[in-house]
């Protein structure tokens, strides 16, 4: 019987919760999304974390090389901790767009210590940039990201800015337009409601930006957490920084179609490797 009435008294919390958060959306929906300020092109930082994705490595290389951001402040960073042929297939698109004069190197650590965050980290030790722009492998950002986002940069007190997610197969399936809500929920909903209150709220481990120094005066990544996104999103709001969601911001993303595709998404997430 106590087991019970705590299981219930936490679906109440819950509850309340989703209310709370719908609520505060209610109040925050027609507020303008935050106004960029004027900024001098920074050097940007792009962060490709993967581990065997050989079916979209090279789609994903391709998407990230149309940026439209100068060249010579464009510095990509294919973070590939692989053990198939997406290795392979990496070399070869960074081989063709470095002699075509972008700036991108294909990066292999000796290890794979931190899965995911430990490849961040390994990345901005060698990043040139002073913005970290970061996308998981089914992700298709859209050219003008950059210049949607950086001139939220122009207050030095933010250290992040995400984008919401966007969802090119959300019709597919059930199962894909089921996720599709479900995010759309936590972006539509539950970031808005945070980030137009200010209220603490999360990077969600791709489609975001960071200010290399918020990641340092953060403590950098750490990789002794399943939700190293989450884990560095609320030390750097503690230590004063100031996070942005841009809602009407979007970067398009494929939804696993499947329930196989799905449980392994979710493990990647989970893990920290995706």
């Amino acid at each position: 019987m106590a087991v019970y009435v705590v299981l219930w008294s936490v679906f109440a919390l819950l509850g309340v919760r989703r209310l709370w958060l719908i609520w505060l959306y209610r109040r925050a929906r027609h507020l303008p999304s935050p106004p960029g300020g004027e900024i001098e092109l920074p050097h940007v930082t792009v962060q490709l974390p993967v581990f065997n994705e050989r079916y979209v490595i090279r789609r994903l290389i391709r998407k990230v090389a149309e940026l439209d951001w100068p060249h010579d402040r464009l510095e990509i960073q294919v973070l590939d901790d692989s053990t198939d042929e997406t290795t392979a297939s990496a070399a070869e698109e960074v081989a063709r767009l470095r002699a075509e004069g972008l700036d991108i190197v294909h990066i292999r650590r000796p290890d794979r210590v931190g899965y995911k965050a430990g490849a961040l980290a390994y990345g901005m030790e060698r990043a040139k940039g002073s913005l970290l722009l970061i996308f998981d492998a089914d992700f298709l950002p859209r050219p003008g990201i950059l210049r949607e986002v950086v001139p939220q940069f122009a207050d030095e007190n933010v250290g992040m800015v995400q984008v919401r997610w966007d969802h090119l197969n959300a019709d597919y399936s059930l199962l894909a337009r089921v996720q599709a809500i479900a995010l759309d929920g936590h972006f539509v909903v539950e970031h808005e409601a945070r980030s137009k209150h200010g209220l603490f709220f999360n990077f969600n481990g791709t489609a975001g930006v960071w200010r290399k120094q918020c990641i340092i005066d953060a403590g950098g990544w750490e990789h002794d957490t399943l939700t190293e996104d989450l884990d560095l999103s609320y030390r750097a709001q503690l230590a004063g920084w100031k996070f942005v969601y841009l809602r009407d911001v979007t970067c398009p993303s494929e939804l696993p179609v499947d329930m196989r595709s799905f449980k392994s998404q979710q493990f990647r997430w989970m893990k920290g490797s995706a």
